[in-house]
């Protein structure tokens, strides 16, 4: 057993705290948010990721997981500090280190026992010795040099809507320290976690700061190009589905993040492209790779907005949109850079109602859109989003939305046509029934 601290509670502490809590750790989490641990305490989520409520509610109830505002007593007696708070993207693309700057002179102000540090939010290369200089200086400042401390990069890869899975049974656990004692330490950490025999890798700070960063922008990379070929297909004809099947059979690409679609989005994938394509200017290297990467994606989020004109015109007054899913992936509330927030402005720009269904989004979408409320209903159920619609338009693939029923959405939508942007249905099923469809790079009613 190992007593840890947390420093933020957001997508990140949160799994990551829960979960080593689960595993017998002692763990406070700490946040200055005084509303955020009030709930917390109470088991009140901020976040909705599946399995962790349950997670946190059993850990608080066993005591092993506690919340506090108070990062002195987080730290008290703790073998190890994460910070896991935010680092979101300046107007340059470049990431804001300030959040994790200002937790690094807390962690120095108060510590006074040796102390691992660890950086887990995802920072650019020398971020991990940035930290360590500024521990440094605040045990200086109250000549307290005598304290010993280790900071670790120990970057984070965890997929929103399976992030409890992810980090119960990772693909590899990746660990930044040049100390070798440190390195045994964290070994021992997440042994419980790779019982499976799947790596844990050590290595130099930087190379694990940069390692998160590469293998983000290669998936999105992935993405990119299959929303690129879609497009092609989409004007010389091909259909996207069988050419993933055909190039996923090659065993050096393999099947994951081959899905054309409306374009990735979220906290992780867009922050990361740009802040790698920043990483390079700043030291005098184009990163022309990403920056196609991250130009594809914003093109291809204007995909089903510009099937939409083709279909109904610039000027969309009077009409009825309804839209299935809001969020930018399915399992989880997150619309940090969603395509729906692309479509849907887009759409109400130009005259139209929308009328919008998420299982779990909702709540959020209401704060997203706020300024566009007057064009903008929420509704409890699926079908009534189709209720009176010119047009239903699948940004995001919930479950639910694989097999609906055609039968019912024909009697109640006003025109039958259907924009699918994540390729869920198939083109005989949906003509029976006498639908207009529309889909991305199956070639079908082209471009």
């Amino acid at each position: 057993m190992m007593k840890i601290c947390m420093v933020g509670t957001g997508y990140v502490g949160l799994v990551t705290g829960a979960c080593f809590a689960d595993m017998g750790n002692e763990v406070w989490c700490v946040d200055v948010d005084e509303v955020k641990i009030t709930n917390l305490k109470a088991a009140i989520l901020p976040i909705y990721e599946p399995g962790l409520k349950e997670l946190v509610e059993r850990n608080l109830k066993e005591g092993r997981l506690r919340f506090t505002t108070e990062i002195k007593l987080g730290i008290e007696d703790a073998l190890l500090c994460f910070i896991t708070v935010g680092t979101p993207p300046c107007e340059d693309g470049s990431a804001d280190l300030s959040y994790i700057f200002s937790a690094a002179q807390a962690i120095g102000q108060c510590m006074n026992h040796y102390l691992i540090v660890v950086t887990k939010s995802t920072v650019p290369v020398g971020t991990t010795e940035k930290v360590r200089d500024i521990i440094r200086q605040e045990l200086k400042v109250s000549a307290r040099e005598h304290v010993g401390f280790d900071v670790v990069s120990n970057p984070e890869f965890l997929k929103e809507g399976a992030a409890v899975e992810d980090f119960m049974r990772p693909d590899r656990v990746v660990i930044g320290t040049e100390n070798i004692g440190t390195a045994e330490l964290m070994k021992q950490l997440y042994k419980p976690f790779v019982r499976n025999q799947n790596p844990i890798l050590i290595m130099d700070t930087k190379s694990a700061e940069m390692t998160k960063y590469a293998a983000n922008v290669m998936l999105a990379a992935r993405i990119s190009f299959m929303n690129e070929i879609a497009q092609l297909c989409d004007i010389v004809g091909g259909d996207i589905t069988n050419i993933r099947t055909g190039i996923a059979a090659d065993h050096r690409i393999g099947r994951q993040f081959l899905y054309a679609g409306a374009g990735y989005g979220g906290s992780c994938f867009p922050k990361d492209v740009k802040e790698l394509i920043n990483l390079g200017y700043k030291n005098g290297l184009e990163m022309a790779i990403a920056t196609a990467v991250h130009e594809v994606n914003e093109r291809q989020k204007h995909y089903l907005v510009d099937m939409i004109r083709k279909r109904f015109g610039e000027k969309l007054d009077g009409m009825r949109f309804g839209v299935w899913g809001l969020a930018f992936k399915p399992q989880t509330d997150d619309m940090r850079e969603a395509p729906s927030l692309v479509i849907v402005q887009s759409l109400i720009n130009m005259g139209a109602k929308i009328v919008a269904f998420d299982p779990q989004a909702i709540k959020e979408a209401q704060q997203v859109f706020e300024d566009y409320a007057d064009h903008i209903q929420y509704v409890g159920d699926m079908m009534e989003a189709v209720n009176d619609a010119d047009a239903l338009i699948l940004i995001t693939d919930w479950r639910q939305f694989r097999q609906p029923d055609f039968s019912d959405m024909k009697s109640r939508m006003r025109q039958l046509v259907l924009f699918d942007g994540r390729n869920q249905y198939d083109f005989e099923q949906i003509e029976k029934y006498g639908f207009e469809y529309y889909c991305i790079g199956r070639n079908y009613r082209g471009k």
